[in-house]
């Protein structure tokens, strides 16, 4: 193209030298350039006449290579005829170009400069019906020159960096896009707006948690940009927005038309184990799962399922936080006002155990109403019951209506009642004295609670299980279920109360075991339990000792310890308290004083014998030496001193 502009200079400066001959030529002979001939003219003085030759039409301006010479007015106005035929671009600057020619890679665009450039067509993929020659596009000049000299431009940043500016733009007024859901990325979609790459994070796709990313892509969808990054030019958009106003206007509209008792139709979008929600139309509102049904429910999806489209009524709800609670139940009469006449106190019911708590179980006659059967109501025995071990769920019992208040709708129910009182003969069943066998229904730490027959029990207090031994705990004599055989020792017949004895049946052998385990007799034990103050030995006939620490220890210094066998010496024995002390110290004190003793005895023993020895002498003798007086004295002397410390002196045996 600067060619063709160069050429066509050259050729607009040859006419112009033409030009100038002409108008000299007429100047010669005053005749202007272009004007009609006129009539010959005589000069007023005789001219030289000109020879013309063959060259002389020839420009002497003009070099060998076809080129004229300007002078300095001609080559200013040539310059700025050429100089106009460019634009001064900058780089990054937004420019429109035409398409010249299209090759197999690349567009040839011309943005009037001294240069073309080349864009890659892959940048115009998006071109409906195709890219053609002297189509107009907007390019953007990345650089002017880059290092190989070329014009570099691009169709792709000039379209983002509009995009851009359109989608700041959005972003402040808060217009609607639309755009082209193009994949699937980590966390969301990829949205074509503009041109430009959004991000759609999954969470703002729908107002309901989405899982599959793929039906989306390549859909078109109106979108709003909700967030703008100026430094990295990125942006987020939201499907989610726009449905969450508009689920917001019919929000606002359908509270503006709510009432208290207002019949709304709804599907159930999510149940969960306190009640279901339902979508009333744009509005959410919550079926607490008390609010299901009359009767008793353990989870909802037992009357409810997803989807189910069903009317409800409106109970309440809150302008300020858009919460609405709704009822089912409250759709039909309450059961206790539709009462059967037939249901009525003394009539025997059936009904399905649906709660059960401490005090008792609930039953459920009919959906709705419920009837309590106390602890007291199931057994006429007066022991105790756990209702817990007793009821179980879903479990079926006939019971006789004791009272019925329709006005506070409660009623109490009695499963003892429907068998006579059986304490009413008591006295004849079961006299004061009579051995009976029973059942263990119960044990606590102070007795075992027997059952006699139906509704008959009592209770053996601990002290009552044994004669001989003493428990920590009853459970350690007997366990629940077990048969054991018991004697009426009292009753109390208003009360409800039987006492009962189980060692009573054989006679106390504690006092027949005085004479056995007299105090200072020794028995073989085996120490059973040891603790801190003594150990408890096991004594034959199953009696039971206690032998205190001090009582324990052994000749040679060490403590007797636990299932070890020694003999123990009675040392306390209280038949009143069914008490034995025991101790094993003392018989080894014991053995160790009758030798002490018997060691003294016996010096005593010799002592007298040494002294009789004496006094038969002396009186033998009639008449004694002064030497035989002294060698007396001396004698008599050493046997008053043995007498007097008989335990550490020897006396020398007479012979």
């Amino acid at each position: 193209m600067s060619f063709n502009i160069i050429k066509q200079l050259n050729a607009d400066a040859q006419e112009g030298a033409a030009t100038n001959d002409v108008a000299e030529t007429a100047a010669v002979t005053n005749v202007p350039v272009g004007a009609p001939a006129a009539e010959p003219v005589v000069a007023a003085a005789p001219v030289e006449e000109r020879i013309v030759t063959a060259h002389d039409d020839f420009d002497w301006s003009v070099d060998k290579r076809n080129v004229s010479s300007y002078n300095k007015e001609e080559k200013a106005k040539y310059d700025v005829v050429y100089d106009n035929t460019f634009k001064q671009i900058n780089d990054g600057e937004m420019i429109q170009a035409t398409i010249e020619a299209i090759t197999k890679t690349d567009a040839v665009v011309n943005i009037g400069f001294k240069s073309d450039g080349l864009i890659s067509l892959n940048e115009f993929r998006d071109v409906v019906g195709g890219l053609k020659v002297g189509d107009i596009i907007e390019v953007m000049v990345v650089e002017k020159e880059d290092r190989d000299g070329n014009l570099n431009l691009s169709r792709k940043q000039a379209r983002t960096s509009r995009a851009w500016e359109r989608i700041v733009e959005l972003h402040k007024t808060g217009e609607i896009v639309t755009g082209i859901v193009t994949s699937k990325t980590k966390g969301g979609l990829i949205v074509d707006v503009f041109g430009m790459e959004t991000f759609l994070p999954g969470s703002q796709i729908d107002v309901k948690p989405v899982t599959d990313y793929d039906q989306f892509v390549g859909k078109t969808m109106e979108f709003k940009v909700v967030k703008i990054n100026e430094t990295i030019k990125n942006a987020v958009v939201s499907h989610k927005a726009l449905i969450e106003s508009d689920i917001e206007a019919q929000r606002a509209e359908i509270i503006g038309k709510l009432e208290k008792g207002q019949v709304l139709e709804g599907t159930i979008k999510n149940i969960t184990d306190f009640g279901a929600f339902l979508d009333l139309g744009g509005l959410d509102g919550l079926l607490y799962i008390t609010d299901i049904s009359w009767g008793r429910i353990n989870h909802p999806t037992e009357v409810l399922k997803m989807d189910q489209k069903l009317n409800v009524v409106v109970l309440d709800f809150d302008d300020d936080k858009k919460r609405i609670s709704l009822g089912l139940k409250q759709l039909t009469p309450h059961p206790w006002d539709t009462l059967s006449e037939s249901i009525k106190e003394g009539e025997v019911v059936k009904g399905k155990v649906v709660n059960i708590e401490d005090y008792g179980a609930f039953l459920e006659i009919m959906p709705g109403v419920e009837g309590l059967v106390h602890v007291s109501e199931i057994t006429w025995a007066n022991t105790p019951i756990n209702a817990k071990e007793f009821f179980k769920l879903n479990d079926v019992y006939e019971a006789k209506i004791v009272t019925l208040d329709k006005d506070t709708r409660k009623m109490s129910l009695s499963i003892k009642q429907m068998a006579n009182d059986p304490w009413s003969e008591i006295d004849v069943k079961f006299p004061e004295g009579s051995k009976h066998s029973g059942t263990v229904k119960n044990i606590t730490p102070y007795g075992v609670f027997v059952e006699l027959a139906t509704g008959i029990g009592g209770m053996i207090h601990i002290s009552d299980l044994s004669w001989l031994k003493r428990f920590n705990n009853p459970n350690e004599y007997t366990k629940v279920g077990a048969a054991i055989d018991v004697i009426i020792m009292n009753i109390d017949k208003d009360g409800r109360k039987l006492q009962l004895g189980h060692k009573q049946i054989e006679e106390d052998p504690w006092n027949s075991l005085e004479e056995t385990f007299a105090v200072g007799t020794i028995h073989e034990g085996t120490v059973t339990k040891k603790d801190d103050k003594g150990a408890v030995v096991q004594l034959p006939y199953g009696l039971e000792g206690f032998a205190p620490n001090r009582h324990l220890a052994k000749e040679d210094g060490k403590n007797i310890g636990a299932d070890e066998i020694a003999q123990f010496m009675v040392i306390e024995f209280d038949r009143n308290d069914k008490r034995i002390v025991l101790s094993h110290t003392r018989l080894w004190e014991k053995a160790i004083e009758e030798e002490k003793q018997a060691v003294i005895k016996e010096k005593k023993a010799d002592a007298e014998v040494t002294k009789k020895a004496v006094k038969n002498l002396q009186s033998k003798v009639e008449k004694s030496t002064l030497g035989d007086l002294g060698v007396l004295a001396g004698l008599k002397a050493k046997m008053d001193s043995a007498a007097e410390d008989p335990a550490t002196t020897e006396v020398p045996k007479a012979e």
